[in-house]
């Protein structure tokens, strides 16, 4: 993948010879994700073998496989060796990450599952892990740097009014910062916006009736800030050669803990004296000069994974010091959307890019490994900012359904009908998101290969389901279709919503559910319309079990 696409599923034939995915970048990367999979030529989502292989880590990385002249394969995964290199003194020692392997012999599909409970269960960890995510709006999309406590207020209000829990302030509330240019670094209030810092607006968004979260980006600095000007040599850079700054910033030194030290103190009192529930901790710049000024010539193949390191320190004495706060990592969107920071961080933002129909992709690529619940997922403007499309709020909803669920708009700007949509949209989404968020998750039909996509989730004791199919681009005397369902007892006699009769699960599962509408020209005198990027939704409730 890349920015904006990220974890796009490729496959690819092994011969011999050595196949391998792998970062640089400082950061396990928006291009490779450290994450393969061994499967039998036949494998597909519902049957055959398959081996999953997952890093924890969050840096440099390589996997690969190496088939040799007897067709015997071999796969190698961990730190990334170009660049790397560790002194160890007599009796110190060296801590590799770990690796998770999962065997499967029913698909690709079952494969996922294991990995997603395992990884919900076993690597995220605190307050959050089991809890249903707050709904959110976040004011990035809606306001960029270009806000006051006012426009933030009122947000927050028609937020309140349908249904939001928790509004989130984004970039340009720090320093002075008001474009990319200034401000990363100094972590305290700009009070020409916020006249009572951060802590006198999370009193006032609490008054609102509503929690409050933040946006960091602590492992960066701009030269234009306090920060820069009084610790110059923090950054990493070659010494005497050309510093490159990505977005106007730089990196950070996190190998050192002076610098780690100091950017907690700052986060720290700031988090003591406001009342903030969820942090967003961004980080939107790879490495590059890998060089550590304190460290002498023959560590310095030590930057990058002590750089990781600190990361990890930091997330660590963070969560020790204020376990409620729910961290969401992000990474200029799906840089660093990996294990390693699953462990600390039970959700991340899965790509910058909010097109439905995008995330479509996005989302199933990322659900070969990744849990729903760690997908952050939102409801963002049209025409969306990434792709200029114009997509409908239903789709937008239905998409972001599966996953945290959130807005990233301004509300005040639809109209009085788009509002009672999200009203519903919310209602919905507090009905039902433990089964979005924790419930068994099924791809159905992959939006890679057809004009449909479709995925479902089913609750522990299949009573209940969600599934939610979409159609990129409509079409004109179409074919009948039907979509095959998973996970039901096939015993159960099923309300499907929509749907005038019942089904018993095993119809659904091996006949299927009837998703043929208007666009076949099969018209019943009441459908609505067909379009461009539909989508709908089915809802599945057990009526009662046994043949009638």
């Amino acid at each position: 993948g890349a920015w904006a696409r990220e974890r796009y599923p490729k496959t690819r034939q092994l011969e011999q010879g050595i196949l391998s995915v792998g970062s640089m970048r400082g950061n396990s990367s928006h291009n490779h994700n450290p994450f393969v999979i061994l499967k039998r030529p036949d494998t597909d989502e519902f049957q055959g073998e398959a081996i999953g292989f997952s890093l924890i880590y969050s840096g440099n990385f390589l996997a690969q496989a190496e088939v040799d002249t007897y067709d015997t394969t071999r796969v190698l995964m961990g730190i990334h060796p170009s660049c790397f290199d560790w002194k160890l003194e007599a009796g110190e020692s060296f801590q590799t990450p770990e690796a998770v392997m999962v065997y499967t012999d029913q698909g690709l599909n079952h494969l996922s599952q294991t990995f997603h409970r395992l990884y919900q269960k076993r690597l995220a960890r605190g307050y959050w892990r089991d809890r249903e995510r707050p709904i959110l709006i976040n004011n990035w999309e809606a306001t960029c740097f270009d806000f006051t406590e006012e426009k933030l207020l009122e947000i927050a209000r028609t937020a309140k009014e349908t249904g939001v829990e928790l509004f989130v302030l984004d970039d340009g509330w720090f320093g002075e910062r008001s474009n990319e240019h200034a401000g990363l670094g100094d972590w305290f209030a700009n009070t020409k916006r916020l006249p009572q810092g951060i802590t006198g607006l999370s009193k006032k968004i609490g008054e609102i009736g509503m929690k409050f979260g933040l946006w960091f980006e602590p492992e960066m600095v701009n030269k234009d800030s306090d920060l820069y000007r009084q610790h110059p040599d923090w950054i990493i850079a070659a010494p005497e050669r050309r510093q490159s700054h990505g977005r106007f910033q730089y990196v950070l030194d996190f190998s050192r803990k002076e610098v780690v030290d100091y950017i907690y103190s700052m986060m720290e009192t700031l988090l003591s004296d406001a009342d903030i529930s969820y942090i967003k901790w961004d980080m939107n710049r790879s490495i590059t000069e890998c060089f550590s000024n304190t460290l002498p010539a023959d560590r310095q193949g030590e930057v990058y994974h002590r750089y990781i390191l600190g990361v990890y320190e930091l997330y660590e004495r963070l969560i020790g010091r204020f376990p409620q706060i729910l961290f969401e990592s992000c990474a200029s969107g799906g840089g660093r959307f990996d294990p390693g920071m699953l462990y600390y961080a039970p959700q991340g933002w899965t790509s910058d890019d909010t097109d439905a129909m995008e995330r479509l992709k996005i989302q199933y690529g990322t659900s070969y490994c990744y849990p729903v619940s760690s997908m952050g997922s939102h409801v963002s403007v049209t025409p969306n900012q990434q792709v200029n499309r114009d997509t409908p709020l239903s789709t937008r909803a239905n998409v972001a359904y599966f996953g945290t669920f959130g807005y990233e708009l301004d509300l005040n700007v639809l109209s009085s009908e788009e509002l009672e949509d999200v009203r519903e949209e919310i209602t919905f989404m507090k009905q039902y998101r433990h089964l979005l968020q924790f419930g068994t998750f099924y791809r159905l039909e992959s939006p890679f290969s057809h004009n449909t996509a479709a995925w479902m989730v089913v609750d522990s004791d299949k009573k209940e389901a969600i599934v939610g199919w979409y159609r990129v681009l409509n079409g004109i005397n179409l074919p009948f279709t039907r979509l095959k369902l998973k996970g039901l007892d096939p015993g159960t006699k099923y309300a499907v919503s929509g749907n005038v009769k019942s089904c018993y699960g095993d119809e659904l599962m091996y006949a299927g559910l009837i998703t043929t509408d208007i666009s076949s020209g099969q018209a019943q005198g009441n459908e609505k319309m067909s379009r461009d990027f539909e989508s709908r939704l089915y809802i599945l409730k057990a009526e009662k079990r046994g043949i009638e």
